[in-house]
């Protein structure tokens, strides 16, 4: 169930003078947001098509495909997957992807206000892989199940995602699983969608990086998030430096963590992080 702000005490309001929390554009509440939220609480993740247009798909890998070098370390990442990470050091070509309007309408909606972005990475199946293992990307707070998602995750299509290159497998409905129930391939289907698109699925779905049948590979970006109050899995803090966070949204700063969760979770020295952005 999408989480509610009840009998609001001084400890749930913003105290924040200067740098009050960020209030929602309006393109971040629409009918069509309404609707995928709808499909996404009752089948545990929504597919939603034509989001990025050829012109910003040919944008996007002409300037992360020199950022694609290394394979996975293990087989969760996998043999023949690429994948990179720190992306918001290395490029601006995705920040867009991270704070869309539609993405965020549907964040809104699920978690508290200032949630945050845990991680963010390319990920590129290489032709020969295998199955990921299947699993639920919140499962790492130590919450048993069943529970509303701590975590959702975006997997944007740079190529078409198709049952024969990798596409992600998901297992519908299986966020309202128990503790005990493991995924099962059987049980999962592709999330077949064509560029442009994008996969917006709850921490608790089970899901996992399909095998490449293919001859080509297979190009993505995720992004994941959490409420607001929880540790992210990347420590942008540390990655990121004050120049590099100066160039980016509003939106963006606030979700890689330079932000308030009521009334003073995320301070520095007492203030607002962002008051780090004025100092120099």
């Amino acid at each position: 169930m999408p989480r509610k702000i009840a009998n609001l005490s001084v400890l749930d309001s913003d105290l924040a003078a200067r740098h009050k929390a960020l209030r929602p554009s309006a393109e971040r509440s629409s009918p069509e947001i309404d609707r995928d939220f709808e499909t996404l609480m009752r089948e545990g993740y929504v597919i939603i098509e034509g989001v990025l247009d050829r012109d910003t798909l040919d944008d996007i890998r002409s300037r992360i495909t020199p950022l694609l070098d290394k394979t996975g370390r293990n087989t969760f990442e996998g043999a023949r997957t690429q994948r990179v990470y720190d992306l918001f050091s290395k490029t601006r070509a995705l920040d867009s992807l991270a704070d869309h309007p539609r993405i965020l309408g549907l964040m809104d909606k699920l978690f508290l206000p200032n949630y945050l972005i845990s991680q963010a990475q390319i990920i590129n199946i290489l032709p020969g892989e295998a199955p990921q293992l299947l699993h639920a990307d919140d499962s790492f707070y130590k919450v048993p199940r069943p529970r509303p998602p701590l975590g959702a995750a975006t997997i944007w299509a740079i190529d078409d995602f198709t049952g024969e290159n990798g596409a992600t497998v998901v297992i519908p409905r299986s966020h309202t699983w128990g503790q005990e129930r493991r995924g099962r391939w059987e049980e999962a289907i592709p999330a077949v969608m064509p560029a442009g698109s994008v996969l917006f699925f709850l921490g608790t779905t089970w899901h996992g990086g399909g095998e490449n049948r293919s001859e080509k590979p297979r190009l993505a970006v995720t992004c994941q998030y959490c409420e607001a109050y929880l540790r992210q899995q990347e420590n942008f803090l540390l990655e990121l430096s004050k120049e590099v966070v100066r160039e980016m949204s509003p939106e963006l700063r606030s979700l890689i963590g330079y932000s308030i969760m009521p009334p003073f979770m995320g301070m520095v020295d007492g203030k607002h992080p962002l008051r780090l952005l004025e100092e120099e």
